[in-house]
């Protein structure tokens, strides 16, 4: 703990959720999808809070690869207070020990996997649900949180700057490219029936967009690509026009959102996660370029279609601000950076 290099970011979510372990002392967590950008800052904040509380907890995570994670995070996966089950979401094998909490966060949003295999998308997303749901009610556990998706909404209208969380508009089912998105759907429709069969309080995290270290840089996360583009010296590549509008919040804040909402949340109650400040795509870029010295170019593929109004991806987060007492704590320059620097040191 002593090195830890995230130790500020990790007291900093140990300041906002102290009151809230206690429930976890000397219980058992389940955790689908652990050793991804979510599951690797839940794990992080688990084990700090779980060796600064005295909690006596343990966290069981699901992994496809064991040596990879351990790999990836030696620290993590090596913790005495964790133990990797290798599996596949949808097939894993149940294992006869009680789990008081369960946070599915399996199947992370690919926009390769989308384009290139929605069927296996789709199936992945809501066989693996089913699975994780049926393994919660064999387990006893008490509280469930799925990491569901803004996705869930279609796409934002234009004319709507902040989408909340009643909105009732959906992705196109005719869509091929809406797989993930109507993948979900039916996982919260899910949630719902299993709260409604058993006694198992079902949290729904509808997650928009973050940035900080563990985020992929290679994949199609635009902020992640930027950093990347930065940290190999430039340009900074924006592959569309740049007019997209997206808001970002931070991974300590992220971690924060998902154990409030796991032990204080409304049962079946969705809550937009994300910050609501919003910034285009080119914006976005001007960000991350300013967090390099020298700073780099950004180049800009396509022009502006001027009869084209702006694609937006920005959440409205009142319920979890006036509910849960949850917000945006870390500037989004201060977030670029520590996920510049965690790059850096890496490498």
């Amino acid at each position: 703990m002593k090195n830890n290099p995230f130790a500020e970011d990790l007291d900093h979510v140990l300041d906002h959720t102290r009151d809230l372990w206690d429930e976890l002392r000397g219980q058992r967590i389940f955790i689908t999808g652990g050793t991804g950008f979510f599951g690797c800052w839940l794990l992080e904040s688990f084990v700090w809070a779980n060796e600064k509380l005295n909690l006596k907890a343990c966290a069981t995570v699901l992994t496809r690869s064991p040596d990879a994670f351990r790999i990836k995070a030696p620290h993590l996966a090596g913790n005495d207070a964790v133990a990797l089950l290798q599996g596949d979401v949808r097939t894993f094998d149940f294992l006869n020990s009680k789990f008081s909490h369960i946070i599915h966060a399996a199947t992370e949003s690919s926009a390769k996997l989308n384009n290139e295999n929605p069927l296996l998308m789709l199936d992945t997303i809501i066989e693996g649900t089913r699975h994780t749901l049926d393994f919660a009610k064999i387990c006893g556990a008490n509280k469930c949180l799925l990491t569901s998706s803004g996705a869930v909404y279609g796409k934002q209208p234009p004319e709507m700057t902040h989408i909340p969380e009643d909105y009732l508009g959906a992705p196109d089912p005719m869509d091929p490219n809406s797989a993930y998105g109507q993948g979900k759907r039916i996982a919260e429709h899910l949630c719902a029936l299993y709260a409604e069969q058993t006694n198992i309080e079902m949290k729904i995290a509808r997650c928009f967009a973050f940035v900080g270290p563990y985020l992929p840089l290679d994949i199609h996360f635009a902020i992640g690509n930027f950093i990347r583009d930065g940290l190999n010296g430039g340009p900074i590549v924006i592959k569309g026009d740049g007019t997209p509008v997206r808001s970002y919040l931070y991974a300590a804040d992220l971690a924060i959102w998902i154990w409030t909402i796991l032990f204080k949340g409304q049962s079946c109650h969705p809550y937009n996660v994300g910050s609501d400040e919003p910034f285009s795509i080119a914006e976005t870029a001007e960000q991350v370029a300013r967090c390099f010295s020298p700073c780099p170019k950004i180049e800009i593929r396509h022009k502006t279609n001027p009869n084209k109004a702006a694609e937006r991806y920005v959440p409205l987060i009142h319920d979890a601000k006036l509910e849960l007492g949850l917000d945006k704590w870390t500037h989004i320059a201060t977030a670029i950076n520590r996920t510049i620097n965690a790059y850096t040191e890496n490498q």
